[in-house]
């Protein structure tokens, strides 16, 4: 056998290497590359997407049983036992629409120019229009009524208001925890 027989070409392999069809095998090689990186992106989405579904779920809970408590006892004057079932509720509630407020929150804040004041406005106008139809649901399923549930919700939308920003820049500080983009400048897929 020679010892030199992968270095010989012969003529009809001389010819498929003119015509191109040797490098047959390189093309699905790379080809195979190209299934894996794509593999790989998809992976790397659905990573985005399940980070992403913690770190608005996590902001909201946070943010929100926090200023929660406030609103519902200071302002709207409900009970601590009536306080405690609010929240319950709301954690229970925040879970499936942290995700939701936050893709919801993206687009919004895609209408916003570069300027505070813009950021400002879109910020608070994404939070408003989201969550105080949630949160008067919320209160009025655990009692309050009345002048306390127009307090509670009027209450709402003005820490809405007030909030909107500040809720903005906390959340894209939890996204930046989970190594993703701040809101409104490139889109988070939805999967999970």
């Amino acid at each position: 056998m020679n010892p030199n027989y992968g270095a010989i070409l012969s003529a009809d392999q001389d010819s498929r290497v003119a015509a191109g069809t040797v490098h047959t095998f390189d093309a699905l090689r790379s080809h195979d590359v190209n299934r894996k990186s794509k593999g790989q992106h998809l992976a790397d989405k659905q990573s985005i997407g399940i980070r992403g579904y913690i770190a608005d779920t996590l902001a909201l809970l946070l943010f929100f049983t926090t200023t929660g408590i406030i609103n519902e006892r200071f302002i709207a004057g409900m009970s601590w036992d009536q306080v405690f079932q609010a929240r319950l509720i709301g954690g229970a509630l925040m879970v499936p629409v942290g995700r939701p407020y936050g893709v919801w929150r993206d687009w919004m804040m895609r209408h916003a120019k570069g300027t505070r004041l813009s950021r400002l406005f879109w910020d608070s106008v994404s939070l408003m229009s989201f969550q105080v139809p949630i949160y008067a649901g919320i209160i009025a399923s655990s009692g309050a009524s009345g002048m306390g549930l127009l307090r509670g919700v009027l209450g709402a939308a003005v820490m809405m208001c007030v909030l909107g920003r500040p809720y903005g820049a906390f959340l894209n500080w939890v996204r930046g925890l989970f190594s993703l983009p701040p809101g409104g400048e490139k889109p988070m897929p939805v999967n999970s």
